[in-house]
């Protein structure tokens, strides 16, 4: 089977860590967010992936010249200007010549959602598309699905208030195309899958459901991509899990850290260095950051090459972007951006 995930947009939510890195090639426990998601859909049969690029794609293509990614072999489609979520598989899935039943993910959703079902509902339901579902709290931040009982999609309602949502069951970013899909879609200009394409299946009732309670998480934010590295280290996404993680943090065999200091559910990557008497309070250290003595850090994010000056105090949540010096002695918190 082949897919195409979408991996184009500029992940503004983490800046400034993806100003120069787009944000599925961070790092989650030491391995880039896009290779997990490769190695889900290689564990469901996938054996053909078309990324669909837009926001620094090179880096994409540096990255992996082999042209495989968890034994799936990768293409890359390379929009030639923003062309929304629709127009990018419009333009991914031409890219490729798909002719067949194919999937398409959002690159920046971690799940261990069991494809294999989805597939297998779409085809018994006789979808045009299909739509995994995930239930959250507050359904306000996504497109909202409400379906009949064997899955039919009634509507497609794209970040409702509230208190207004039909459901709290949302789109989870992930669907089963049949190629027909595709000419429902303007070979030109911007086309969005959740505002136009969507809603246009619905009305046809070509378009239905499958909810399932599979982990899921948008890691599109500092707290979520905190809780991603935290949730992978603890073995907590089923088929994905850290090796080499002791007393509940995970080290680099590359990094330095000083026998004092205290880790609490912290990620720290390859070349960093820790001090003595530092505190580690569920922090992510991305390549190559240094804290100095008696810093404490808690539920941060320290950029690749970024620097805490000694006795300084980051609380929830400071993101510090790469090559960024903290000064010693200071006091972060809130909703802190270094380096943007």
């Amino acid at each position: 089977m082949k897919s195409i995930i979408l991996v184009g947009g500029e992940g503004t939510r983490l800046r400034p860590l993806t100003y120069e890195t787009p944000k599925q090639m961070l790092p989650l426990v030491g391995v880039p967010m896009i290779e997990c998601v490769f190695t889900t859909l290689a564990e469901h049969g996938v054996t053909d992936v078309v990324l669909s690029l837009g926001y620094l794609p090179d880096r994409f293509i540096e990255a992996y010249p082999s042209g495989v990614v968890a034994g799936v072999n990768v293409s890359y489609a390379v929009e030639p200007e923003p062309l929304d979520t629709a127009g990018a598989i419009r333009f991914a899935a031409g890219f490729a010549d798909f002719d067949e039943t194919f999937l398409v993910l959002n690159g920046d959703v971690l799940t261990d959602l069991d494809i294999t079902k989805l597939v297998a509902f779409h085809r018994d339901h006789g979808a045009e598309a299909t739509i995994a579902l995930h239930e959250v709290e507050d359904p306000s931040r996504f497109g909202v699905v409400p379906t009949t009982a064997d899955g039919r999609v009634l509507a497609f309602v794209e970040k409702p208030p509230r208190d207004k949502a039909p459901t709290n069951l949302i789109n989870a970013g992930t669907y089963v195309f049949e190629p027909s899909v595709l000419d429902r879609i303007s070979p030109t200009g911007r086309v969005s899958v959740e505002r136009d394409t969507f809603p246009a299946l619905a009305a046809d009732g070509k378009l239905f459901a499958m909810a399932d309670n599979a982990y899921w998480l948008d890691t599109g934010t500092p707290r979520a991509f905190l809780q991603a590295n935290v949730d992978l280290m603890l073995g907590k996404i089923g088929g994905h899990g850290a090796r080499g993680v002791v007393d509940g943090s995970w080290m680099e065999e590359s990094a330095k850290v000083d026998a004092s200091a205290h880790l609490v559910n912290s990620v720290i990557d390859r070349h960093c260095v820790i001090e003595a008497d530092v505190v580690l309070e569920q922090a992510v250290l991305l390549p190559g950051a240094v804290i100095e003595h008696g810093a404490i850090v808690r539920s941060s994010i320290i950029g690749p090459k970024a620097v805490i000056g000694s006795n300084s105090i980051l609380d929830a949540i400071c993101v510090v972007g790469a090559n960024v010096r903290v000064a010693s002695r200071s006091l972060l918190s809130g909703d802190v951006r270094l380096g943007a």
